[in-house]
């Protein structure tokens, strides 16, 4: 019988698509309840990535037997993050080109107002500037999720990977990498 070694994509894999599915759910219910662009409630998305990049670490954990050194921990959690940045930045492509493009406008009439209200560009900076970031906002919004995701998930994984930090001791012998000595052959 083969022992199945554990690996952290596995988890990393799953809870990604879970987080991707309630990001998707929380980002139509913003956008059903016309919630400002500017408002803090947008970092709400956090909180479920945090959640879920625990959930990873502790079910990686938990297929190697409740032992969890801090470097499979932060590499557990760091996949998670990397998964989630690339399918959130999928979805942020599909969402501002196919699903919502309408969105684009409304984001760039705020920023609009923002830099009118904030006096240190002429009319024509503006302009040129909207222009500019009209034309490539899905591919900079796309970029950025991946490394924003990136950073955010490497910053919770070196943190929560000290938490879930459970070496075993030189006592204690892995059930999957220990070889019984072979019985002496008493025919030789």
């Amino acid at each position: 019988m083969e022992v199945k070694k554990a690996s952290p994509s596995q988890p990393a894999l799953k809870w990604a698509l879970i987080n991707l599915i309630v990001s998707i759910v929380i980002t139509y219910a913003f956008q059903f309840l016309n919630v400002d662009q500017t408002s803090s409630l947008k970092y709400l998305n956090y909180l479920p990535f945090i959640a879920f990049l625990l959930l990873t670490q502790k079910e990686f954990k938990d297929q190697l037997g409740g032992y969890l050194t801090y470097g499979q921990g932060f590499l557990s959690g760091f996949l998670y993050s990397i998964f989630t940045g690339v399918f959130i930045a999928i979805f942020t492509y599909v969402y501002f080109t196919i699903l919502s493009p309408e969105m684009i406008d409304k984001i760039m009439d705020v920023s609009r107002k923002q830099m009118e209200a904030k006096g240190t560009m002429s009319q024509d900076q503006i302009d040129t500037a909207m222009g500019i970031a009209t034309k490539y906002f899905a591919v900079i919004a796309t970029v950025s999720v991946v490394f924003a995701y990136a950073i955010f998930g490497a910053i919770v994984s070196l943190i929560s990977a000290a938490v879930f930090k459970n070496e075993r001791s030189p006592f204690d012998t892995a059930v999957d990498n220990f070889d019984a000595p072979k019985p002496l052959d008493p025919t030789v």
